[in-house]
């Protein structure tokens, strides 16, 4: 079903198109509440938030603007945005190292333990270089590296031009490159490509 015909029966007040939007997106949001606080209670709270603004604006879409999810996107962002401000002193004073997460395991072939270890250590290692970068970095590395979305697509979410979405890329991975290499024994695990 197309995205602006999903929204219209919505608003006409289709429960199941509701929960359609919902079970499509839930990932994807919670994912980007995740990776933006690194903290799972934070991402559940957050992307629960970020369903109740898009209940509330959802009459605002408009698909000749982009595709439902870019626009879920743009509404999750902005709620981080907002969350980034209003959080900024108390991040200041409370240490890092306190609040890394622990990474959700993946369901698959379970790889021999010493990989496993060494993955987990690597993940922790991400998630704290990852803190380390401005919001605006952070955001632009997460939309295209850990989330999958197309330069366009970016530059949807984010509002600017394709060409300072990959500007902040290029800085961003730079300084995530150099964030890890600051980190104490970091080593990529035998097997895992740096590229």
């Amino acid at each position: 079903m197309e995205d602006a015909e999903l929204v219209r029966r919505c608003l006409a007040g289709d429960s199941a198109a509701w929960e359609t939007i919902v079970r499509t997106h839930t990932r994807r949001l919670y994912n980007l509440c995740y990776r933006f606080t690194g903290q799972r209670q934070e991402a559940e709270d957050l992307a629960q938030e970020v369903f109740l603004r898009v209940f509330r604006t959802l009459k605002s879409y408009d698909p000749r603007q982009g595709s439902l999810g870019v626009w879920l996107h743009r509404v999750g962002r902005n709620l981080l945005i907002d969350y980034y401000r209003a959080t900024r002193r108390q991040r200041l004073t409370v240490s890092l190292e306190d609040e890394l997460p622990h990474l959700e395991e993946k369901e698959s072939a379970a790889p021999p333990p010493d990989r496993t270890v060494a993955l987990s250590e690597l993940r922790a290692t991400l998630e704290r270089a990852l803190t380390r970068l401005s919001p605006e970095l952070r955001e632009a590395v997460i939309l295209r590296d850990l989330q999958g979305l197309e330069y366009r697509e970016i530059s949807q979410v984010l509002d600017i031009p394709e060409g300072t979405v990959k500007s902040r890329l290029n800085r961003g991975r730079a300084e995530l490159g150099k964030a890890l290499k600051r980190q104490p024994g970091f080593a990529l695990p035998e097997g895992v490509n740096e590229g």
